[in-house]
């Protein structure tokens, strides 16, 4: 109000005919010079003009560094549309559905017996038809005192863009590791490209491709949450997976986990779901899989070294209460198998291998796998107030 107020204070003493030239010529006038040195920085960059007025556009193509604080001083979402884009388009030929079929049979009458369906995801690793996938896709075997469900009967492959059921033949499972291979009589098929899992980073780009609620290929994206995170699936085994974001639901099982190169870096195997969960899905990590796919592959199962026995977690609270020391209490010793031919038994509390101390069953597992078998390993064993080593040979899992 006092800008206007001054505007005809100085204005008054005018003529009225000084006011018409004013209004009707000079304010135009003025505008008009405006405008055109508007035009002008803005077409030949004038640099003060344009970062005035445009230093606010969400358009800009700068792909300007962080600095020291963190902050960005420009985005571009046009780069990042254009990475989900190319990773999508290179991978999806890749991403195969999959139908599995079984029969259900209740075990209060055989005519209750019925034929389901369970549907996931896979990956095509080879030309010639070579699909990995989850074993708990293929893996469907269970049973309860209210029914009994069976092997798959029938599995079935969808390709992109190809309506066409293909049966597929199970070429082995791996329960320990939730993987399971797959193969179809088909070739010149599109292969995925493997990355490099051990090599990802928190906060980088992750997109998830698979077949979820049967919405065939489907793709959700977002960041890796977290790496090597211990979880405890279903089937009971724990596993270090990759966390991601990236929405992962029922279906999308035995699909891929892909970074910004299109490169596959794990493969979606769960999610965390509850109240108050949102955004928990878990991948196994790529460099994982090989081995056991190669194996797959070559013998139709997974060789492992054992050491025969069956054991539980003797933690801190329970050893101090009886004066004994954390580490793996020995249930049960196989017979005929390595520990019992070594002299390890039942009652024993395994607290190290090969010198390095062991507070679970998880880790015994770990350790024992990390070596081959008809490794000699050396097992530290506190037995009757006493601590001692004993050798064993590691056998072949059957």
């Amino acid at each position: 109000m006092d800008n206007k107020n001054d505007f005809y204070e100085k204005f008054n003493s005018e003529s009225h005919k000084s006011k018409s030239i004013g209004t009707t010529v000079l304010i135009p006038f003025l505008c008009g010079i405006l405008g055109a040195v508007l035009v002008v920085g803005i077409v030949f960059g004038a640099p003060n003009i344009r970062n005035a007025l445009f230093s606010n556009n969400t358009g800009t193509t700068n792909n300007q560094n962080s600095n020291n604080t963190g902050v960005v001083d420009y985005v571009s979402l046009n780069n990042y549309s254009d990475t989900a884009v190319y990773a999508a388009s290179k991978v999806l030929p890749s991403i195969v559905g999959i139908k599995v079929e079984y029969t259900v049979t209740s075990n209060f009458s055989q005519s209750l017996s019925q034929v389901a369906q369970a549907e996931g995801s896979g990956i095509i690793m080879s030309s010639d038809g070579y699909i990995l996938t989850n074993n708990h896709i293929i893996n469907s075997a269970d049973s309860s005192i209210y029914y009994e469900v069976s092997e798959a009967t029938n599995v079935y492959v969808y390709l992109y863009n190809d309506e066409t059921p293909y049966e597929a033949k199970i070429i082995g499972t791996d329960e320990e590791t939730d993987l399971a291979v797959i193969k179809i009589d088909k070739t010149d098929l599109t292969p995925v490209e493997v990355g490099d899992s051990d090599s990802i980073k928190i906060g980088e780009f992750a997109m998830a491709i698979g077949n979820p609620l049967g919405m065939e290929s489907s793709v959700t994206s977002g960041i890796i949450s977290a790496v090597n995170r211990t979880v405890s699936g279903s089937d009971g085994n724990t596993h270090n997976l990759i966390q991601t974001d990236a929405a992962i639901n029922a279906g999308n099982s035995g699909g891929a986990l892909i970074n910004s190169e299109g490169k596959v870096i794990g493969i979606n195997t769960l999610k965390l779901s509850g109240s108050g969960i949102e955004g928990m899905g878990f991948a196994i990590p790529i460099n994982d899989t090989i081995d056991i796919y190669n194996q797959l592959v070559n013998t139709g199962k997974v060789k492992r070294p054992y050491i025969g026995i069956t054991g539980q977690n003797l933690d801190s609270v329970t050893a101090k209460r009886y004066s004994l020391p954390t580490g793996v209490y020995v249930n049960e010793v196989q017979e005929n198998g390595p520990a019992a031919s070594s002299g390890l038994k039942a009652g024993d509390i395994i607290t190290a291998l090969d010198g390095e101390e062991v507070s679970s069953m998880d880790e015994l597992i770990d350790l024992k796998n990390s070596k081959n078998i008809g490794d000699e390993i050396t097992l530290k064993v506190y037995r009757g107030g006493k601590t001692e080593e004993i050798k064993i040979t590691l056998g072949e899992e059957s």
